[in-house]
């Protein structure tokens, strides 16, 4: 693990599901499936690159925890002034310090054990506002876990 500063936001269009940590382990599965079955990334327009992200946000708890309904959105990236198609939604990764978690290389059977890695730490300052799950071109995965400001992990 190792921290990042991200300067500006990144706006994410995708597809969203409203779950919960209870109905994760079913419902998360099923819509990367749709996500993939359905063409989700081809289908948003003004992509700033080809990587994928499964942004965690609009938490019940935002700030204080990831406990009750949060969305997960699975998209891109795109420009601050794209439009969100019918059908599709987006979230905002705020400019913020970010734990970096990398799971190894074309590894997705890997990212839910770092996932439970990065919830067994408490000391971490995390601000429970946008984490998300990176997929690089080149088979690189990052969990990126959003901090407080001002905050040192």
């Amino acid at each position: 693990m190792h921290i990042e500063q991200q300067d500006t936001a990144l706006r994410i269009v995708g597809i969203e599901l409203r779950t919960s940590n209870d109905e994760a382990m079913t419902t998360i599965p099923a819509h990367w499936q749709r996500f993939t079955a359905d063409g989700v990334l081809a289908r948003i327009p003004g992509k700033l690159c080809d990587e994928v992200y499964a942004v965690y946000t609009h938490f019940e708890n935002a700030g204080v925890d990831n406990r009750g309904i949060y969305s997960l959105i699975i998209g891109a990236p795109v420009s601050s002034t794209q439009a969100v198609p019918p059908g599709m939604s987006h979230a905002v990764l705020p400019a913020s310090p970010r734990a970096v978690f990398p799971v190894a290389p074309g590894r997705v059977d890997q990212v839910g054990a770092v996932w439970q890695d990065v919830w067994q730490r408490d000391d971490l300052p995390k601000a429970f506002v946008a984490d998300c799950e990176r997929y690089r071109a080149n088979g690189e995965i990052h969990i990126l876990i959003g901090l407080r400001h001002g905050a040192t992990a």
